[in-house]
C-alpha cells in the first residue's frame, strides 16, 4: 500500500475499449505516474487491466469500484494488485484477503469509518468528498480519528486546483481524481494531453 500512496495520486480510469488501456498506461509513465486505478465500471475493464499488466508489470495496477467478491477475484486474476470500493463490504474484504488483493474501502461517515477501522482497515477512501463536504468535512472527521493511525484517499470532485488542499491534511496519504484521465481524453487518444495533465498533477502533488 505504500507503494500505491508515494505518488499522492491514484487516477482513477473508466476505459470504454481495452486496447486504449496499454497506451492510456505509457502516457501515465510519461506524466511520472506509475499508479492506476481501472474501475469496474464497463465490461472490458478486466481485460483493460489484463492489457496494461502485461504491458507494463512494475506499475501499481487498482480495480476500483469493487462491489462484489466476484469482482475481486477477476481483478487479482487479472493483475490488479490493489483494489478500491465506494463503500464497506465484508464480502468483499474477505475475498481480498483471500487473494492478497490490498484494499481500500469507501467511508463517508464517523460511523462507517468506526466499522472499517473494527474490520482492519487503515486506509480509507473518503467518498464522495466534494459531495459530502470537501476539506471542512473531511478535516473535522479526519481529526477524531487520527490518534488511530487511518489514512484517507478523498475521491470525488478532486482537481488541480484543490488537490493541494485535501493533501494538506496530515491525514490524507493520497488524492483520487479522474481529470487527468478523462473519458473523452481516452476515447479520442489524446495521450500528450494525458500526459502533461499528469505532470502537472504530479508536480502539485509533490508540492502539497
Amino acid at each position: 500500500m505504500d507503494a500505491v500512496l508515494a505518488r499522492k495520486l491514484i487516477p482513477a480510469v473508466t476505459i470504454e475499449d481495452a486496447e486504449l488501456a496499454a497506451p492510456l498506461g505509457e502516457a501515465l509513465l510519461a506524466g511520472g505516474l506509475d499508479v492506476v486505478e481501472v474501475t469496474f465500471r464497463t465490461t472490458v475493464a478486466e481485460a483493460a487491466i489484463r492489457n496494461i499488466a502485461r504491458r507494463f508489470p512494475a506499475m501499481q495496477l487498482g480495480a476500483g469500484t469493487l462491489l462484489t467478491a466476484e469482482q475481486v477475484r477477476r481483478a487479482r486474476d487479472a493483475g490488479a494488485t490493489f483494489g478500491v470500493s465506494p463503500g464497506i463490504s465484508e464480502d468483499v474484504l474477505q475475498q481480498a484477503q483471500a487473494v492478497g488483493l490490498a484494499m481500500i474501502p469507501g467511508v463517508s461517515t464517523p460511523t462507517e469509518i468506526m466499522r472499517a477501522l473494527a474490520l482492519g482497515c487503515r486506509v480509507l477512501k473518503f467518498f464522495p468528498a466534494d459531495a459530502v463536504g470537501g476539506v471542512p468535512a473531511l478535516k473535522a472527521i479526519g481529526g477524531a480519528f487520527a490518534h488511530t493511525g487511518v489514512r484517507f484517499v478523498p475521491t470525488g470532485g478532486i482537481n488541480g486546483q484543490n488537490l493541494r488542499e485535501y493533501l494538506a491534511l496530515p491525514f490524507v496519504a493520497a488524492v483520487g481524481g479522474s481529470w487527468m484521465v478523462e473519458k473523452t481524453l481516452i476515447a479520442s487518444r489524446n495521450w500528450r494531453q494525458i500526459e502533461a495533465l499528469t505532470r502537472a498533477a504530479v508536480a502539485l502533488a509533490a508540492q502539497a
